[in-house]
């Protein structure tokens, strides 16, 4: 018992609005983008001195019921594609036990640091790949004028889309084609097993649906909710019997995610795709840096460097957390603005359709 209860940190007043903060924001990410908004969630669990593990475990636990309603609420905009999510989610779902076996073996051999070391390099090189990705095609899409309508699939969709092999193919509303499960299978697996190892399978997921399998973005981001509330009931499920989830931050993230998720979920109705794209790589870069500046604090924590003095380990923590906090204003910053920009713009279109209306 008291194993586990050192896994947990104590919560005061300003520790508490903190997380809430930390969960509206990911909410209001994760409502926008389909991502989870984990990759906002677990850095900021870990930059009050969450293990690595927990925050994980934690952050999955948080992720279903909050999945559950962002779905819902895109679902209604006709954003969803529920057979897609449902098939990806059922590969991914053995992703999932596999990376959370992958992470207690980890925690068991190398402690608190290597697990903290884990997650924070996977993010890392996460961040940077995904995210220079996704901002590089955003400028694309920007500098083309591509709109909601005009979206279409790249080569590899279309090679994907092309390949026809008896037995495995299933028609996906989203993507407006039959694709063979032999190509979801993996997919769904690699986002699992991310989603195991750093609570973040929307990394993989998201992008796999738009650029893999030709899924529009709005579609491709509400139909990871799905998938996210599949992988967090699993995982959550397969943590908790290790005593890894503190329901208490899981609690907490939960009550301020639901109040963002809504209004990002109303948000995507008045952006163009390359927005979206802008949000998830403009927020991955700079999380990208705060977790980055905490690897050397933790190879020094198991011996791997030499021993840093208490005041550069206090600076580095507190240039991560003040990047973190940055992200989290940015992230909210972004959306909020696209969304207010989104609806003056239809607004005036309205009012000049009502006008022409009336002189006809």
């Amino acid at each position: 018992m008291q194993d586990i209860m050192s896994n947990f940190i104590a919560l005061d007043t300003i520790t508490i609005l903190y997380l809430f903060g930390v969960g509206f924001v990911g909410g209001l990410v994760s409502g926008f983008i389909g991502s989870g908004g984990a990759f906002v969630l677990t850095p900021g669990m870990m930059s009050l001195g969450v293990p690595g593990l927990v925050a994980v475990a934690s952050n999955m636990c948080h992720k279903f019921p909050k999945a559950l309603v962002g779905a819902v609420k895109r679902a209604k905009y006709g954003q969803v594609d529920i057979k897609l999510g449902i098939v990806l989610g059922v590969s991914a779902e053995a992703g999932v036990l596999y990376g959370a076996h992958i992470q207690e073996k980890i925690k068991a051999a190398f402690g608190d640091a290597g697990s903290n070391l884990y997650v924070s390099v996977a993010f890392v090189v996460i961040l940077a790949t995904v995210g220079g990705f996704v901002l590089r095609d955003a400028w694309k899409s920007y500098r083309e004028g591509t709109s909601n309508d005009e979206e279409k699939a790249g080569k590899l969709a279309k090679w994907v889309q092309s390949i026809n092999i008896p037995g495995t193919m299933v028609y996906f509303k989203s993507i407006n084609a039959r694709v063979s499960v032999l190509f979801t299978i993996p997919l769904g697996f690699a986002t699992g097993m991310l989603a195991a190892t750093i609570a973040v399978g929307g990394f993989i997921g998201v992008p796999a649906m738009i650029y893999v399998l030709g899924a529009p973005s709005l579609m491709a981001s509400a139909t990871e909710l799905v998938i996210a509330f599949v992988m967090g009931l699993g995982g959550s499920f397969k943590y908790a019997l290790s005593g890894l989830v503190d329901i208490r931050l899981a609690m907490i993230i939960l009550a301020g995610s639901l109040f963002g998720i809504q209004l990002g979920a109303i948000g995507t109705t008045y952006v163009k795709p390359f927005m979206i794209k802008v949000v998830m790589g403009a927020i991955m870069v700079i999380v990208l840096f705060s977790r980055g500046l905490m690897v050397p604090v933790y190879l020094a924590q198991l011996g791997l460097i030499d021993a840093m003095t208490d005041s550069t380990v206090k600076l580095l923590k507190t240039t991560s957390f003040a990047i973190m906090i940055f992200a989290l204003l940015l992230g909210a910053f972004i959306v909020l603005r696209a969304m207010w920009q989104g609806k003056q713009a239809e607004k005036l279109q309205q009012a000049a359709g009502a006008l022409e209306h009336g002189k006809v």
